[in-house]
């Protein structure tokens, strides 16, 4: 397994004073078993996104300073950043999408939740399905890199699942509708600074069913070369969460489901499914 020098993540205090009043704080972890004791015992920290004003900590308080050690039975994980954008690449497994040009698009960031958020099916009729994949988190502001450069913009690795409605992309040629909608990026459980991403596993389980595997290997484009596609012609926000692509398999998933994207070195990312606003 990559060894990974630490973990980021954004939290919400369960005693937060007010809940008309969110809190969020980062945190660190440093052991590299995260179910040890050690793995469960976090150090508040300054953001790691010290640009970016939707990323910053809420003011210090007791037990909650830079520096103060808390437990993870004292916060609920938030989406370990929240981006300004959200790219995903498309056509990226294997050969055929090696042979195409490199293509993004762009999800809302009202998309976005965090572990053990619920994803909301709007239409129960539709074929909606997951798609767990490494993500991207950038740390600095980041314009025209070069494949030398690249990872000096890389704060790390999460995972996301970049939720599909199948019967809207038949339809909409730029995925919005696809892919934007409420919910459709579920993020995190944290950021995991110094993996190795060459070649991790990567699948999905599926109300307890493990899919068929792939791994990173096995993505058209590979992490450098998607930052030097995507700075090329815009800059790359501190905060903002890019989208690898999806080589291994899913399911359509229905209210009532529970979602798991697994990727090596990382973790578990879970949702749960649910029904959404009805259709008129």
């Amino acid at each position: 397994m990559p060894k990974a020098s630490y973990r980021i993540a954004r939290v919400h205090p369960k005693d937060a004073p007010t809940a008309h009043i969110p809190e969020q704080f980062f945190v660190r972890n440093d052991a590299e078993d995260f179910n040890s004791p050690e793995g469960r015992e976090w150090t508040v920290i300054d953001s790691p996104f010290p640009t970016s004003a939707t990323n910053q900590n809420s003011a210090p308080r007791d037990g909650w300073e830079v520096g103060s050690v808390v437990s993870e039975n004292q916060f609920t994980l938030l989406a370990p950043s929240a981006p300004l954008n959200i790219f995903g690449m498309a056509h990226n497994t294997g050969a055929p999408g090696r042979a195409l040009p490199p293509q993004a698009f762009h999800k809302a960031a009202s998309s976005v939740v965090g572990p053990f958020d619920p994803i909301k099916l709007d239409n129960p009729e539709a074929r909606v399905e997951p798609e767990a994949e490494l993500t991207i988190v950038i740390g600095s502001p980041a314009k025209n890199l070069t494949l030398e450069t690249a990872r000096d913009a890389i704060l790390g690795m999460t995972i996301g699942n970049d939720v599909t409605d199948r019967d809207a992309q038949k339809s909409d040629e730029l995925w919005i509708s696809a892919k934007g909608a409420d919910t459709f990026s579920p993020l995190g459980p944290w950021i995991v600074v110094g993996l190795d991403d060459e070649e991790l596993e990567i699948g999905i389980v599926h109300n307890g069913e493990d899919l068929p595997t792939s791994t990173t290997k096995n993505l058209g484009w590979g992490v450098e070369e998607i930052l030097v596609y995507l700075s090329g012609f815009m800059t790359l926000q501190p905060g903002d969460v890019i989208m690898t692509g999806f080589p291994a398999k899913s399911q359509a998933i229905s209210a009532g489901d529970e979602v798991i994207c697994k990727i090596q070195g990382i973790g578990e990312l879970k949702n749960p499914v649910i029904a959404g606003a009805s259709v008129s």
